[in-house]
């Protein structure tokens, strides 16, 4: 993967903390429990919307460290996760017209699920969190009400472990999450 990811940007090292963090975000995304156990669509959109929910959680703890270099780390993220969803794109045979707005469309998905997790997570209860995964982690089946509830508690784990962790850790792209919910 790394290779891949330093190819996408035709010679320029990416950052290692930046690779290192999507590395962890994708292996996280991909732990077969989100999928089996709680009713995660196994499918091109479920898969996207796990790598979406784990960047978001990265990327607001870095925005809660506020330095410059937490703000520079998350960009980089940013423009990993993008990189590899054109070159993924690509790979499964969008063609090169195609690709942009596909992109496009992507990135206009991160905005709003960001958008709604944000909602979700500062609110007080579950209800708000539980109806922006019913939409976007959910959206495309129709889930059991404790598939929601267990992803919002996993949410709220993540969070929690992730602000735990030293925030030199997470600068050099050192993350780890919870084990999904049982």
């Amino acid at each position: 993967m790394l290779n891949r990811l330093i190819s996408l940007f035709a010679g320029k090292q990416p950052n290692p903390a930046a690779v290192a963090l999507y590395r962890r975000i994708v292996e996280q995304s991909r732990q077969p429990d989100f999928y089996a156990r709680h009713g995660v669509p196994d499918s091109l959109d479920g898969r996207f919307d796990m790598i979406v929910l784990h960047a978001f959680l990265v990327m607001r703890r870095l925005r809660v460290i506020g330095s410059e270099a937490a703000r520079q780390l998350s960009q980089e993220l940013f423009d990993l996760l993008f990189a590899d969803m054109d070159n993924n794109l690509r790979e499964i045979g969008v063609g090169d017209l195609g690709v942009g707005k596909r992109v496009k469309k992507m990135a206009q998905a991160f905005y709003g699920r960001v958008e709604a997790y944000e909602a979700g997570l500062t609110a007080t209860d579950d209800a708000i969190l539980t109806d922006a995964l019913t939409r976007n982690l959910y959206g495309t089946t129709q889930p059991a009400l404790p598939n929601q509830l267990a992803m919002a508690a996993y949410m709220r784990a993540a969070e929690a472990h992730l602000a735990a962790l030293p925030e030199i850790r997470i600068l050099a792209g050192n993350v780890d999450f919870p084990a999904p919910p049982t």
